[in-house]
């Protein structure tokens, strides 16, 4: 699928591995392996054969140019954390590479609010916008918003949670990370540092949306094929330090048996090292971590000793979110996942590549 030079940004959309899921997620074997050559590491570009797609024609939409026309970004939480902040950032930076006047991209912010994301979404359409580029809060409740945009013909690219509404009906595609294949990918690593045997908590991440469910998923699905590690405990951490490092002195308290953690992201994982020192324990040691983001703040308690790995989930969808739109508007298929290149930090290359951690 090639991209449009003129909104290439100089970083071509086969910087991704690109897929369309049909119900089941991709074979580790089949899945492009990160090169880490980079923030944004390169894998080949891969759109299987008999999958669904969507076009311009399909849709019966208008072209536009994305050059002049009014795009809107809807982010769905603060940025409070690296993953948001880089997000926002690279949907910014990106537009601006493209040389779209800033006064024509719209940014909102639904503070965790999804009755907030609705009306921002509407906003972002009453304020004109002929695109939309939106990072849902929850898999559920966007209806009315992409209902809203449906009735104006103005094309929605969802990143980083997948909606459970139909692509190329209610949306056109979503962007982001096979999750399912990063919770297998944490497995694989609590099995190394464990060497399989342990006791294990999960830190899960806020209810409601896929990233949480498929993170679980993998995670478990991979860890049964090491009977030595059991999970003796799992309870939400809201995506949140200060709850994750709350939630993980309670299970100390219940469960001080626990030699290893799985936190579906980085902040609840250095919540957990906060807890762990607080009782009295090693991180990284005593209680071995394991999570997924990317982090720099992750990265770095690794080349300290006191974190064991990080499976990273890219935020960086400027390039691609923007080159999908091209594509769209140039009368390309858009397959209904694309599946983000992500790279992995551990003690044999955590220091070497701190400098692409976010």
């Amino acid at each position: 699928m090639p991209v449009n030079p003129s909104l290439s940004g100089g970083v071509a959309l086969t910087a991704v591995c690109v897929l369309v899921l049909c119900g089941c997620s991709k074979s580790e074997t089949e899945t492009a392996k990160p090169s880490g050559a980079g923030p944004a590491a390169s894998a080949a570009a891969v759109q299987p054969s008999g999958q669904s797609t969507c076009s311009l024609a399909q849709t019966g939409y208008p072209k536009i140019d994305l050059k002049t026309a009014k795009i809107g970004f809807s982010q769905s939480e603060k940025e409070a954390n690296p993953f948001r902040i880089t997000e926002t950032g690279s949907i910014k930076d990106q537009a601006a590479k493209l040389g779209i006047p800033s006064g024509n991209l719209l940014v909102t912010n639904a503070q965790s609010d999804l009755n907030k994301q609705i009306s921002d979404i509407k906003s972002l359409l009453d304020q004109g916008a002929q695109a939309l580029i939106v990072a849902p809060l929850n898999s559920d409740g966007l209806q009315p918003a992409l209902d809203a945009a449906k009735a104006k013909k103005v094309p929605v690219v969802t990143v980083d949670r997948k909606v459970t509404s139909l692509p190329c009906t209610d949306y056109l595609t979503f962007i982001g990370s096979d999750f399912v294949q990063q919770g297998a990918r944490a497995a694989d690593q609590m099995i190394r540092v464990t060497g399989g045997t342990g006791k294990v908590a999960i830190l899960l991440g806020s209810s409601g949306n896929n990233v949480t469910t498929d993170r679980t998923k993998g995670f478990k699905d991979k860890l049964a094929g090491a009977p030595g590690l059991s999970v003796v405990a799992e309870q939400t951490g809201d995506f949140d330090r200060s709850k994750g490092q709350a939630v993980m002195e309670q299970l100390l308290q219940s469960h001080p048996d626990i030699t290893a953690v799985y936190a579906e992201n980085d902040e609840m994982g250095i919540g957990a090292v906060n807890a762990i020192k607080g009782a009295g324990k090693q991180p990284g040691k005593d209680i071995k971590i394991v999570s997924v983001d990317g982090t720099r703040n992750a990265v770095k308690l690794i080349v300290d000793g006191q974190y064991n790995a990080v499976i990273e989930s890219n935020p960086r969808f400027g390039s691609l979110a923007f080159g999908t739109l091209q594509q769209f508007q140039d009368g390309q298929p858009i397959p209904a996942t694309v599946i983000i290149s992500d790279d992995e930090y551990d003690e044999t290359n955590a220091e070497s590549k701190v400098a692409n951690a976010y």
